[in-house]
């Protein structure tokens, strides 16, 4: 484990379209797509799929530790990333990502906004197929896996459709929310299922659980405040409507919104690691110490919970000023 392996790319079409979709079930995909659609589509529509998106990754890492399937021999099979290797495989979280930020899109937008259904549909299906696809190209998951994964995330889509208006009110509403967004992810974070070997699997689910908590706290202040919404009429999907000054200004939104959250991940990364380093003895280089439980859970859930909430709060104001809106 932890070693690369030598191989020989024959086919460089199927080598990047499988390296990018595998990049659609990782952070970078996350902290770009999920605020895109905050700042330049619809709040409602980004609220559900983060609901969704927090929800599924959870259980889909938790089951993971819990289940302790092996990922796929190496040999025979060539492993193309190194970093998740020491994660267990059933089910693939990647699967579970893509078909739940996919098929939630869909549902959220398709009674809403005016596009062909079967386009979604062919656009959600396409999506998560060729992220499934890439873990078995990259040799990451067996095929068990990655159906596994697609089906926990179809089945939780389906339980969770009734009750997301009903969630969502409450989050917006309720009075309790601040707290209840912070308190819980934190508890489950610290009670994550413990292993005899460290994996990324806690620190993974530290970092979406914050980043979600810090997202709907903004939700819910942004709804107590009445903060500027970016769409005043309703925006209708589609390619044609998408003018010069459009394209402008939703990439402005986007850009200035990105280098925003990477500022907020660089700077609260590095004051809450030198706090702990401080609080507990270490340099912040030392990557064992940032490990253990006490560091790697505040260390992930600050961090990316500034990250969500800086996404939602801070981002829209700095829009607003620059007149972005």
């Amino acid at each position: 484990q932890g070693r690369a392996q030598k191989y020989i790319v024959k086919n460089y079409f199927y080598y990047y379209l499988f390296k990018f979709s595998a990049a659609l079930g990782e952070e970078i995909f996350y902290i770009t797509f999920l605020p895109f659609i905050y700042w330049n589509v619809d709040h409602s529509v980004s609220r559900r799929m983060i609901i969704v998106w927090s929800i599924v990754m959870y259980i889909g890492q938790v089951s993971k530790d819990i289940l302790k399937w092996p990922r796929p021999l190496s040999p025979p099979v060539v492993k193309l990333e190194m970093r998740t290797d020491a994660e267990y495989g059933m089910p693939s979280t990647h699967a579970m990502a893509a078909t739940a930020i996919s098929f939630s899109f869909l549902i959220a937008t398709v009674n809403q906004y005016q596009y062909p259904f079967e386009l979604g549909l062919a656009a959600a299906f396409v999506f998560s197929t060729l992220v499934c696809l890439s873990r078995l190209y990259t040799g990451m998951h067996t095929v068990l896996d990655v159906i596994g994964g697609a089906l926990i995330s179809a089945m939780l889509l389906v339980l969770l459709y009734p009750v997301w208006d009903t969630i969502d009110h409450l989050l917006l509403t309720s009075p309790f929310c601040p707290l209840l967004s912070i308190a819980m992810p934190l508890v489950l974070c610290y009670n994550y299922p413990k292993l005899d070997y460290y994996s990324p699997t806690r620190g993974d689910t530290t970092t979406i659980l914050g980043a979600g908590a810090g997202a709907t706290v903004g939700f819910w202040l942004n709804n107590q405040y009445a903060a500027p919404a970016y769409t005043r009429e309703k925006f209708q999907l589609g390619l044609p409507l998408l003018t010069g000054k459009m394209v402008v200004v939703v990439l402005s939104r986007f850009f200035v919104g990105i280098l925003i959250i990477l500022l907020t991940r660089w700077l609260m990364k590095s004051v809450v690691l030198s706090l702990l380093g401080y609080r507990y003895k270490f340099p912040v280089g030392d990557l064992e110490a940032r490990r253990r439980l006490e560091v790697e859970v505040p260390y992930k859930f600050i961090t990316y919970s500034s990250v969500g909430f800086s996404a939602t709060v801070i981002v829209p104001l700095l829009h607003e000023l620059l007149g972005l809106m």
